[in-house]
């Protein structure tokens, strides 16, 4: 009978061997997968190393800390980069070392909406959010409310201000403004 764990290896292993076998499939499922944020917590194991095996929180500085492993940045990594750096520096200590990285707790990924909304506020993704779905968790627009809505996005040092016309995206027009929030936008309802 095999436990939740063994199932869950399995199954990241099976996914392991399927991206290292293509690498096309590789590139995609890396640069499509979620980026962890300071804020979330992941659980990683290393098979039959039961000292190997913590809970971890991404600190503020993008940072974790993990035995052997020491601290490392885990800025703009996926669960899979992570489990790969991880089984990377491991093999220095054990030989083909075989690492989980699971995300259990996704706290970090955030988006602030601010203005003439009516329940402004902070609001956790634990899926991907576009525009029109961030106005949905604030409540919706206030009846005097302007439909010129910008959605400030942080990009390394500098800030972008992206553009998006409520009335049009309302009428099914121009539908590309309605794009997918990152981690720490902010949409400003004047």
């Amino acid at each position: 009978m095999c436990s939740t764990f063994d199932i869950r290896f399995i199954m990241s292993l099976m996914v392991l061997a399927l991206a290292l076998s293509n690498p096309v499939f590789a590139e995609a499922a890396v640069s499509a997968a979620y980026a962890v944020n300071p804020g979330d917590v992941l659980t990683i194991q290393v098979w039959k190393e039961p000292d190997l095996q913590s809970e971890v929180i991404v600190r503020p500085d993008n940072g974790i800390s993990f035995p052997l492993v020491g601290d490392m940045n885990v800025r703009d990594m996926s669960v899979v980069q992570i489990q790969l750096e991880i089984a990377q520096r491991l093999k220095k200590y054990i030989p083909d070392p075989v690492v989980t990285v699971a995300a259990k707790r996704l706290s970090g990924s955030r988006v602030y909406v601010i203005g003439k909304v009516r329940n402004p506020g902070v609001f956790p993704m634990d899926q991907y959010v576009d525009v029109m779905q961030a106005l949905t968790l604030a409540g919706g627009l206030t009846p005097y409310a302007s439909t010129s809505i910008k959605v400030l996005r942080r990009d390394s040092d500098k800030q972008v201000v992206l553009k998006f016309d409520y009335s049009d995206v309302e009428k099914g027009k121009h539908l590309e403004q309605n794009l997918i929030l990152k981690s720490g936008d902010v949409v400003v309802v004047p």
